[in-house]
């Protein structure tokens, strides 16, 4: 499948704009903030015109210019089975999205919808890398020093050892990207660090990446992702997502008792002043409207998933991400690094 070539005057990003919990209200605002940063970006917002033009109303013409409003008259609703999404709803905001991107209209997509609906639209409608068999949903998690990439965190329920050699590969390429790591360390997420450890689909993987040509390291534990010691972790969308969700949950719910106890008492409340500046700092480095939305890599085409409960700023740094995987052809270097030494 072609890639479309650059448009005009820098490139466009399709948003679709009725997604998540939120829909016009976060994803206007969202990407009006990154059309005043980037001002060769143009935006195409997918939804139902009276809502969208609502939400315009206010805007200055200039602005406006950079702007698109492509028709849709369904929404895919976050509980919606995938294969009905497919077949009922190639009218709705996701399928248009996606189908601009197909087009050449737009050379990304951004949605905080279905990711389930997402993923399999994409698949169907995009297709995948030629040596990919499955898209994985990659993004950043914090670590000691940065951050480290990981995958597949939710497109597929199990893997087999290629596939998973397929996801190491891929997390590769985004980490040098978006980590700035010329040569990535890479890991496989096991229950132990030695070779007799986890079952046989892990151990015939790690088998195949010893012999390959990445920085594979070995074998990571669940105790060693936020330590640095790899940049990229690759396992199975099951074991990723249940990793993603509990990450998410400890966050929230220890920041909801660091904030109780520091509340507790007037000399825990002295104290807290002093640390603030830090708290601050670390509640920075885990929120996910930091995060950029994850990729869904493998597929032809960038294709960007922000979290359900998106804010402004959450869709602002996603549409961001997608701006920067399509500047840098990151498709283009992960079909290179399938037929090329790494």
């Amino acid at each position: 499948m072609s890639r479309p070539s650059p448009l005009q005057g820098g490139i466009t990003i399709a948003v679709d704009a009725m997604s998540g919990d939120h829909g016009p209200s976060v994803c206007v605002p969202g990407a009006l903030e990154v059309l005043r940063e980037q001002p060769a970006l143009r935006i195409a917002l997918v939804g139902m015109p009276a809502a969208l033009d609502a939400a315009l109303a206010s805007l200055d013409g200039g602005l406006r210019a950079r702007i698109e409003i492509v028709p849709a008259t369904q929404v895919v609703a976050m509980d919606e089975r995938p294969r009905d999404a497919i077949r009922r709803k190639k009218d709705s905001s996701l399928r248009r999205a996606i189908d601009l991107v197909a087009a050449g209209r737009a050379a990304a997509c951004v949605s905080s919808g279905n990711t389930g609906a997402l993923m399999s639209t994409a698949h169907f409608v995009l297709g995948m890398i030629e040596g990919i068999e499955r898209p994985a949903i990659v993004s950043k998690i914090p670590a000691s020093g940065g951050h480290t990439c990981m995958l597949d965190l939710g497109a597929n329920i199990s893997a087999s050892p290629a596939q998973l050699v397929q996801f190491a590969l891929t997390g590769s390429v985004v980490a040098a990207e978006l980590l700035g790591r010329p040569r990535p360390r890479v890991g496989l997420l096991n229950i132990g660090s030695e070779d007799i450890k986890g079952h046989e689909i892990v151990k015939a993987a790690h088998l195949l990446l010893q012999q390959g040509s990445l920085g594979y390291v070995g074998y990571v534990e669940g105790s060693d992702l936020f330590t640095g010691v790899v940049d990229v972790v690759a396992t199975d969308g099951f074991t990723g997502n249940v990793v993603l969700k509990t990450c998410e949950g400890i966050a929230e719910g220890m920041f909801g008792l660091v904030r109780r106890e520091l509340d507790a008492t007037p000399l825990a409340r002295l104290g807290a002043a002093i640390v603030a500046p830090a708290l601050r700092n670390v509640a920075h480095q885990i929120d996910y409207t930091e995060v950029g939305g994850a990729l869904l890599a493998g597929v032809a085409r960038p294709v960007v998933i922000a979290h359900g409960r998106s804010d402004a700023a959450a869709i602002a740094s996603a549409i961001r991400s997608a701006a920067t995987f399509v500047a840098c052809d990151l498709a283009g270097r992960i079909a290179v690094a399938l037929v090329e030494p790494a």
